[in-house]
């Protein structure tokens, strides 16, 4: 079952932030993520799929219907809440089940659909205790049970990790994934954690001022932004404003970079795109963009370091990335630094 949004508006009462003309479409079985910082918009879409806020504009569409005049409990849409909002006085069977008797479904059928979810999420041996009872990544767990037992036209998931530990996400977000497959939920996964997105979601929609700046799967997030905004929200960069001075020749200040320019003219400011896995350590003699500096503050990150390196003449370091940091100079493949349009200040 496919969502689409089509020129979708909505401004909150008495504020003057929301959502303008997003178009957005996933198609079956889809998982696509929304990122952005707080405020940017993306709960707001979540929140007017499920109809938790009406009175926006343009349409909302789950399969072939526009959902604008149907209530919350005829959208056929299962929603996993961020604190997962379980119900503290009923067992975990009962609140996975909560939503099958909402649908008039009979004690034993809908006891034997949920114990048939809880097996599906591992959670059978926890089946008659109740949610303080158990482990936050165990309450995620039945919170994921109870929206998927109603065998949902549309999944809809509102920071769905937020709340756990690192170890536990990284596990979680897994399962999740794996689960979200084999049920066939479209799936609509709003979040701010970029990690979780991008090894999550099938394509993702950057957001930001209630805006989309870009969509696409995640290797063309990371590899392809359109901007800089883009590529801040992305993985980890290096940003250098600059001036195209000759055909792929950029001028960043403390030296003149080749890069591919385009159709870019003479005079034109720009903004440099390296990646810190791109920026070559010590190399060779007769590499390409060779830059002389000094190792400045540098990271540990177990299988790799992440260290600046601080060309001379700049203030402005470059991130760099490896197994060695005891840095002088590097260099930066041409095919490596993508030219952006410069960032228009607002």
């Amino acid at each position: 079952m496919s969502l689409e949004f089509d020129t979708v508006s909505y401004t909150y009462p008495s504020a003057s932030h929301g959502i303008s003309d997003i178009s957005l479409k996933a198609t079956p079985g889809e998982l696509l993520a929304v990122i952005g910082q707080s405020g940017s918009g993306k709960s707001t879409l979540l929140r007017l799929t499920a109809g938790l806020l009406t009175g926006y504009a343009g349409r909302i569409v789950i399969g072939d219907q526009d959902v604008a005049e149907q209530p919350v409990w005829k959208r056929g849409v299962g929603m996993v809440f961020q604190q997962y909002a379980l119900f503290p006085h009923l067992s975990v069977t009962d609140n996975v089940a909560y939503g099958l008797r909402r649908r008039g479904i009979g004690l034993a059928e809908r006891r034997r659909q949920a114990l048939a979810m809880l097996e599906r999420v591992g959670l059978t041996s926890h089946a008659g205790r109740l949610p303080t009872q158990l482990s936050g990544g165990q309450q995620q767990r039945v919170a994921l049970a109870r929206a998927l037992v109603i065998e949902p036209r549309v999944l809809l998931l509102d920071e769905p990790l937020a709340a756990l530990d690192a170890g536990i996400r990284h596990q979680l977000r897994d399962e999740i994934r794996t689960l979200q497959r084999a049920c066939g939920a479209t799936t609509l996964l709003v979040t701010h954690d970029q990690d979780e997105a991008l090894s999550m979601a099938d394509r993702v929609a950057i957001v930001d001022g209630g805006r989309v700046l870009q969509v696409g799967t995640p290797r063309e997030l990371y590899e392809q932004p359109v901007s800089a905004r883009v590529a801040r929200f992305i993985g980890h960069s290096t940003i250098l404003p600059g001036r195209v001075v000759a055909t792929d020749r950029i001028d960043v200040g403390f030296t003149t970079l080749c890069a591919p320019s385009g159709s870019l003219r003479e005079g034109e400011a720009v903004e440099l795109l390296v990646r810190p896995e791109h920026v070559q350590a010590d190399p060779d003699q007769g590499c390409a963009n060779r830059i002389h500096g000094a190792c400045g503050e540098v990271r540990y990150f177990g299988s790799t370091h992440r260290y600046d390196f601080i060309p001379h003449g700049a203030t402005t370091p470059l991130l760099g990335e490896g197994r060695e940091v005891a840095v002088h100079s590097i260099a930066i493949d041409p095919c490596h630094l993508r030219v952006l349009p410069a960032t228009v200040r607002e």
